[in-house]
């Protein structure tokens, strides 16, 4: 099994270790804003090391959708080419933990209808993708 890799970013590996050593019961929460994060377990598409990153509670019925925003930045966040690489994550929302296999969304018309719940459930992406060239990813996460 490989070794965890904690974020470079010190708010990052806080909230992840937070919200893992709780349960699930503490750090469900983006900093400030007080919507729900769920913590993606993913593998490193260069270093093969177990990642985790906190991402808003997007949900589509019994799926997750992510979204690759990086606040409008002009690259996309690292963890977008770890899941191109390799689909299988885990997904714990707060206290339930679920095996996922996730697909790049491609399709104009369901990524239409998923930015829209994105939106909804985190209004800034919509500011977001105003401030980048790049076409926001979005991944569906969906029961392995």
């Amino acid at each position: 099994m490989a070794d965890y890799m904690p974020s470079p970013v010190e708010w990052v590996r806080n909230q992840v270790e937070l919200y893992e050593r709780s349960g699930g019961t503490e750090g469900t929460t983006l900093r400030d804003t007080g919507l729900p994060v769920i913590i993606v377990t993913n593998t490193g598409n260069k270093t093969g090391a177990i990642r985790k990153t906190p991402l808003m509670r997007v949900v589509d019925g019994d799926n997750y959708i992510l979204v690759g925003s990086q606040g409008g930045a002009p690259k996309h966040p690292v963890w977008v080419f770890n899941l191109r690489a390799n689909p299988n994550v885990e997904i714990r929302d707060e206290t339930n933990v679920h095996t996922m296999r996730v697909r790049e969304v491609s399709d104009d018309g369901e990524r239409a209808r998923l930015w829209e719940i994105a939106v909804a459930a985190f209004p800034p992406y919509a500011e977001y993708q105003t401030r980048t060239e790049r076409k926001i990813p979005l991944f569906v996460a969906e029961p392995a």
